[in-house]
């Protein structure tokens, strides 16, 4: 029974890889199939399961339920779209999937040693770190943190770099020793932003995300801008590698696990990174020149399907997607990433307030404030287990100024924030498979995988490998997701390092 089990999860990743419909019963059995039953049995039941079969979740979230529920032909169908748009964008740099060439072409082997910085911008925050490599998989790290004000973001290109400058020569002033000072720092810069790499270290920006929009550095070499700052600032340190933050949380990952195949952030943003064959990438120009076999390819898979060719886009999403600073993009990510997640659940808060089915009808001035339901208040809810949810209540009265509310109200609220939780999660799990089902790697492959909502939403890991084995059956064992800490900072001196051998 197992050799026919295998012989069909096979022919399942064939369909996948060929783009043919999976059958559902893929094999007859003549007796019930344990493992199967066993599987299905150990996944949480969703709120909204299917049309029919409603229980007695309130009538509010049966119809969001339908809106937000993404069901296991939904996710498969999304696999194989992806599947598809990756190859297309190893072709052509003019698709949906830009996947970027990083030109990383090395990973870990845990000897590297040295004293690397490393700059971290991957959205709400900005560090500088010393990495300080020490072989065997042994780092240590010293890091400080800052915060990237709003005018920074919006405003002109210098001031933003020059406080990059700032923030680097205070910390190397507090951290310098008798065998670093007055030396010619190396520096990986983790620009967590789409970018055209060219080199190592050299790369344009294509556009922003994330809430930036700084003026005069799309189009532009952000390593040369950095660069020159360090000049303004007579900061002596060099860049040597442009990083993605998805990039390093891989190559950080694989100096400790090998196996390390694919990296993901799942935070404030969402974004994923893997290994690929440098015979695939059919885009890249002298591909003879590379001495490896093989290179990590950032996806920047948050504008997957900006087209809504197969994502189950609510009109909540459509919502912030047409008043956001970068409309009509990003529009896997603006499902998924813990930036946006909050404001679809306000969203959903104020549809149910108009029509009377929650709050008695009554909206607060907090809650007509756009982004004003933080992703952390979706935390902190689906964490209540109370008998009248008062941790909810403390959240919906005390946070976004509700005068009152009920216990259905606080059930109601509860349910909408697992149920857009669970589809980011299931969602993230389908690009997931994608990129494993892509590069054959269904036998073995760890995924690094950092970010708040990953470490810190509850049970989002655990929908996420739910979901897997809906997609993948017997084969999502072997997809291992692997909690990544701290792999921006850590893989972009890492990165540093191996641009030296």
């Amino acid at each position: 029974m197992a050799g026919v089990a295998v012989a069909a999860g096979a022919r399942y990743v064939e369909s996948l890889l060929n783009g043919r419909p999976a059958p559902v019963a893929p094999v007859e059995y003549t007796q019930p199939a344990p493992a199967v039953q066993l599987r299905r049995a150990s996944v949480k039941k969703p709120i909204v399961e299917d049309e029919e079969d409603f229980g007695d979740v309130p009538r509010p979230l049966q119809r969001l339920g339908k809106k937000f529920n993404v069901p296991s032909s939904k996710l498969i169908q999304i696999v194989r779209h992806m599947i598809s748009e990756m190859k297309k964008g190893l072709v052509d740099d003019n698709q949906a999937l830009k996947m970027i060439p990083t030109h990383v072409i090395r990973r870990p082997n845990g000897n590297e040693v040295g004293s690397y910085l490393a700059l971290d911008l991957g959205g709400s925050n900005f560090r500088v770190c010393e990495v300080i490599l020490e072989g065997n998989g042994i780092t240590r790290m010293r890091q400080k943190k800052y915060s990237v004000r709003e005018e920074l973001k919006t405003g002109d290109a210098d001031p933003l770099f020059d406080f990059f400058a700032e923030c680097v020569a205070a910390f190397i002033a507090e951290t310098e020793n008798e065998y670093t000072k007055g030396s010619q720092r190396k520096l990986g810069f983790t620009f967590s932003f789409p970018v055209h790499q060219i080199s190592i270290n050299r790369g344009y920006l294509l556009h922003w995300t994330k809430g930036f929009h700084v003026n005069g550095v799309e189009g532009k070499d952000v390593v040369k801008m950095l660069q020159e700052a360090f000049h303004r600032k007579n900061v002596t340190v060099d860049v040597t590698a442009l990083v993605n933050d998805t990039t390093g949380t891989l190559i950080s990952h694989a100096y400790q696990s090998p196996n390390t195949y694919i990296g993901v952030i799942l935070g404030t943003g969402s974004n994923a990174a893997y290994v690929e064959q440098i015979t695939n990438i059919t885009k890249l120009k002298n591909p003879e020149s590379f001495p490896s076999t093989e290179m990590l390819i950032n996806i920047e898979w948050g504008a997957f399907d900006n087209e809504g060719v197969v994502l189950p886009i609510t009109e909540y999403d459509v919502a912030i997607d047409r008043v956001s600073l970068n409309p009509r993009q990003q529009i896997f990510e603006k499902l998924i990433s813990g930036m946006y997640l909050g404001e679809i659940v306000r969203l959903a808060l104020l549809d149910l307030v108009e029509t009377g089915e929650i709050f008695s009808g009554k909206v607060s001035e907090v809650l007509k404030t756009r982004y004003s339901f933080e992703t952390a208040y979706m935390s902190r809810i689906e964490r209540d287990h109370t008998l009248d949810l008062s941790d909810t209540k403390a959240v919906l009265e005390d946070l976004v100024q509700i005068p009152r509310t009920s216990h259905q109200d606080r059930k109601i609220v509860r349910g909408i924030c697992e149920l857009v939780g669970r589809r980011a999660a299931r969602l993230a799990a389908a690009g997931i498979a994608a990129i494993a089902t892509k590069i054959n790697r269904l036998d073995g492959c760890t995924v690094a995988v950092d970010g708040s909502l990953f470490e810190l939403y509850p049970h989002f890991a655990n929908r996420m490998r739910d979901a897997l084995r809906e997609i993948l059956g017997l084969s999502a064992e072997n997809i291992l997701l692997e909690q990544a800490r701290d792999g921006s900072g850590q893989g972009a001196a890492l990165i540093a390092a191996l641009a030296e051998i």
